[in-house]
């Protein structure tokens, strides 16, 4: 199906819009280990991404299909439809300016659009375009990202470097209008070289949700969780 809207974030920027229900949203690498973090918020941008319920409820420690996102109030915000991969962050967070101290200052007087930015910065960025604030940053999902345990005394966290390839997808399948809130600024996690990688976001027209739907099939949380949606938005 041909997409109705089409953009390709550059890495290390941020971008944000609003999407109407049913709608489907593809973001495809444009390059190696992406990524792409994501705040989803409900139309009246009170209600938003609730990651600890999403999880909990659908037992898993990473969003893959066909999990639905699910927010504050429980309500499907959006299902995760399709992707090329298994396993997308969304335990690590988005990145702060801290992580990107290593590369020494950086400013758009200085260095124009290669500018470095954090995550965080992007985000709260694209959050004052639309009347929001730091105050509304929320738990994100890291797509196309991956983090496993370290071999270590700690058991911590590691980015695993490789996971992502140019062409990789992920789709989205919007339950209710929401507001997308998205940077391409690097895990907070990475250890890599500053040179983030575009995503390129589509969107285009979902097909009717049937009964065989993979999302509603999933657990009975998550078919709870679309039932509210379509009876909150009928």
């Amino acid at each position: 199906m041909p997409s109705s809207y089409h953009h390709e974030i550059p890495g290390g920027a941020a971008w944000s819009a609003p999407v109407r229900a049913g709608r489907l949203v593809t973001l495809t690498a444009l390059g190696a280990d992406p990524n792409a973090a994501l705040l989803l918020f409900a139309a009246d941008r009170l209600d938003r991404l609730n990651l600890p319920d999403t999880l909990k409820s659908q037992m898993s420690a990473c969003v893959k299909p066909p999990m639905v996102l699910m927010s504050d109030r429980g309500l499907a915000l959006a299902s995760v439809v399709a992707s090329t991969l298994d396993w997308h962050d969304c335990l690590t967070g988005f990145g702060h300016d801290r992580h990107l101290a290593r590369f020494g200052p950086s400013s758009y007087a200085e260095h124009r659009n290669e500018w470095r930015r954090s995550a965080r910065t992007g985000l709260v960025s694209e959050l004052a375009k639309h009347g929001l604030g730091p105050a509304d940053l929320h738990g994100c999902v890291n797509f196309f990202s991956k983090v496993a345990i370290a071999d270590d005394e700690r058991a911590s966290l590691s980015l695993v470097t490789g996971h992502a390839a140019a062409g990789d997808t992920v789709t989205l399948r919007t339950d209710q209008d929401v507001l997308m809130v998205l940077s391409t600024a690097p895990h907070p996690l990475s250890s890599a070289d500053y040179a983030p990688t575009g995503v390129r976001v589509e969107v285009s027209p979902a097909p009717a949700v049937g009964a065989d739907d993979a999302s509603a099939l999933f657990r009975a949380e998550s078919a709870r969780a679309l039932e509210m949606a379509r009876r909150a938005h009928a």
